[in-house]
């Protein structure tokens, strides 16, 4: 790793740090508000979004426990360094989301069907989750932020979560007013299935997201674009193939082919493809590492179906 990507290393795990110490004591905070009102209350919609507000508290323990693992240097056993250890908590953040919200369903759906039950919510409960979408609005606020300027994506997952927290407990408040205002117990478990329901969309989302980045995969034409756009600004470089791209903790770490005169020497050749490399750097954010590998002119034309990579077109 470079002594720029290192930098860019120390500086992500500080900002994963803070984050995750925000998400925390915030999340902690309204998390035992919300669920020791739902509880007092016999409010399963306010107990629900505290819930939800503990899982936060979860994946911020999670993350503060992944920037240590970040910022171990590459060794022997892992020469690519630590950086999926971002992508399989992510992983794991969606599988606590999905089981969080199919719980609470199950809950609501208990209380739904429970025949006799007349309580409703007292309006302390609607004091208290205006707090909560206030408190949210600035926890995702800071965490979309901070994951933004390090390039997270675990950062910027968690600051999404938490803006679908603020729908959540926007729904809750609606409910719950509508509820006491017209003596409708009924409400309260309606409301808590759909804040399970948007708890579980929230999971898949997210899941799907870092799923891509997991399978080494890249959706983003614009990025190969750039990558071939870089090998012909070289003049002497030609046929860009077997192009593969790859994030691993928001880094891009890249293989391709091109080809060169055949009469070069190994200098010369040697020298154009650090020419690529500048070029790539110059035109893609956040490089990670580059390898780009010298094949004589023509040489790609005797493997017409080459299994791995992309050729200059297909990202079209």
């Amino acid at each position: 790793m470079s002594p720029q990507n290192l930098s860019e290393t120390n500086e992500k795990v500080a900002l994963v740090r803070l984050a995750s110490h925000i998400a925390l004591w915030g999340n902690l905070f309204l998390a035992s508000l919300k669920i020791g009102t739902g509880l007092l209350a016999s409010s399963l919609a306010v107990l629900g979004d505290g819930i939800d507000s503990s899982t936060d508290v979860i994946i911020a323990l999670m993350s503060l426990l992944v920037a240590g693992i970040i910022a171990r240097p590459a060794d022997r056993k892992h020469p690519w360094g630590h950086g999926r250890a971002e992508t399989i908590a992510t992983t794991i953040l969606s599988f606590i989301l999905f089981f969080a919200g199919a719980q609470l369903m199950l809950r609501a759906g208990e209380r739904l069907f429970s025949l006799g039950d007349t309580r409703v919510p007292p309006p302390l409960v609607l004091v208290v989750t205006l707090c909560s979408i206030l408190g949210k609005l600035f926890l995702a606020w800071s965490q979309m932020y901070l994951g933004k300027r390090a390039n997270s994506a675990m950062l910027k997952a968690n600051g999404k979560n938490m803006l679908g927290d603020v729908v959540i407990s926007s729904g809750v408040l609606i409910g719950l007013a509508l509820s006491i205002l017209f003596h409708l117990p009924i409400l309260d478990p309606l409301v808590a299935i759909g804040v399970g329901l948007w708890v579980i969309r929230a999971a898949i989302s997210i899941f799907w997201e870092v799923n891509t980045e997991l399978m080494d995969g890249n959706s983003d034409p614009e990025l190969y674009q750039a990558l071939f756009e870089a090998v012909r600004s070289v003049p002497g470089t030609v046929n860009p193939h077997r192009a593969r791209m790859r994030r691993i903790a928001g880094l891009w770490d890249i293989d391709l082919d091109i080809e060169v005169n055949p009469e070069l020497s190994v200098r010369e050749a040697h020298h154009l493809a650090s020419l690529v490399e500048q070029a790539i750097k110059e035109r893609v954010d956040g490089v990670y590492d580059i390898m780009v590998h010298v094949e004589p002119e023509g040489e790609a034309e005797s493997h017409p179906t080459e299994q791995y990579g992309l050729r200059e077109g297909d990202e079209k």
